[in-house]
């Protein structure tokens, strides 16, 4: 282990290179965590604002309703049912359009209720809108009776919303993955032959010690060590830039994602990243140095 320490220290230039192009990469990784975090949460607060709408003909009656009504709260993947009567939806209605005159007026000249009532539907998990939707229009929620007297179930429009934003966030993480293998390759690859440096600087040393009968694991530590350290070292500076960076665009992605501020997550989850970025790196740099070694001792 000392010797490891030791090749990390004697190397200079070549050490610092390797660990800023190991800041690099877990910096990269640092903010594809937040960026799937960010996104997630976008995803989340969606999903809360979509419900299923269930709007009923204007010769429903209460009664058919609210029985309707029933039928939904008794099913397990439903989390609630708001009723909302035919006088409430259009005072609703009204404040919603309230700066458009012309409609105010055609409300007016009509002299009756053009609204029928509806069921605002919560489900326990989003993804089982689709089941509840089906289970109203299939017409069994009264017996055969419920699509007769519901008029539209505007769920699906919600759906195709939430399933465009998913396919960019999806898109995101595409690109940020791909991003984020092409600096671990170029990390690999630097700490590759910043090690393969060091075993050909050492060679003379390694050959003595393989002659008086060194274990291959023996001859290997001191480089893993070494490996290891560009990376922890490189996960730690990239832990410490990610501070200020969240601090300033805290409040922009709060305004952006909704409730969700990067700084604060970066704070709350600061003992997750900090594991993360340096197992990582740590990971990555023994990986790269075990791979050095191994090519040169031919196991």
């Amino acid at each position: 282990m000392q010797t490891g320490f030791a090749n990390f220290w004697r190397n200079g230039f070549v050490t610092i290179a390797s660990v800023l192009v190991m800041t690099v990469t877990m910096f990269v990784l640092g903010s594809l965590i937040f960026v799937n975090a960010m996104l997630n949460a976008s995803i989340t607060q969606l999903e809360k604002k979509v419900d299923v709408n269930v709007y009923f003909t204007t010769s429903a009656t209460e009664n058919q309703i609210l029985d309707l009504k029933e039928s939904l709260e008794e099913k397990p993947e439903v989390a609630s049912v708001e009723y909302v009567p035919r006088k409430q939806a259009l005072q609703n209605f009204r404040q919603r359009h309230e700066g458009d005159q012309l409609i105010l007026q055609a409300l007016e000249e009509l002299n009756e209720n053009p609204l029928g009532a509806h069921l605002n539907v919560q489900a326990q998990d989003p993804s089982q809108y689709e089941s509840i939707a089906n289970y109203i229009q299939s017409g069994n929620a009264l017996g055969g009776d419920s699509s007769q007297i519901v008029d539209k179930v505007n769920y699906y429009q919600n759906q195709a919303a939430i399933q465009r934003l998913t396919n960019i966030i999806d898109s995101i993480d595409g690109l940020s993955l791909a991003t984020l293998a092409v600096f671990m390759v170029i990390s690999i690859l630097i700490i590759f032959n910043t090690i393969r440096l060091g075993i050909y600087t050492a060679r003379d040393e390694i050959s003595v010690m393989k002659l008086v009968g060194a274990s291959n694991s023996y001859i290997r530590g001191p480089f893993v060590i070494e490996g290891s350290m560009y990376g922890i070292i490189g996960g730690l500076t990239a832990l410490g830039l990610l501070y200020p960076l969240t601090l300033w665009i805290g409040p922009f992605t709060e305004q952006f994602f909704g409730a969700t501020n990067a700084f604060d997550y970066y704070v709350n989850n600061f003992a997750e990243l900090f594991l993360a970025l340096v197992f990582a790196g740590a990971l990555t740099g023994a990986l790269s140095s075990f791979l050095a070694v191994k090519k040169y001792l031919k196991v």
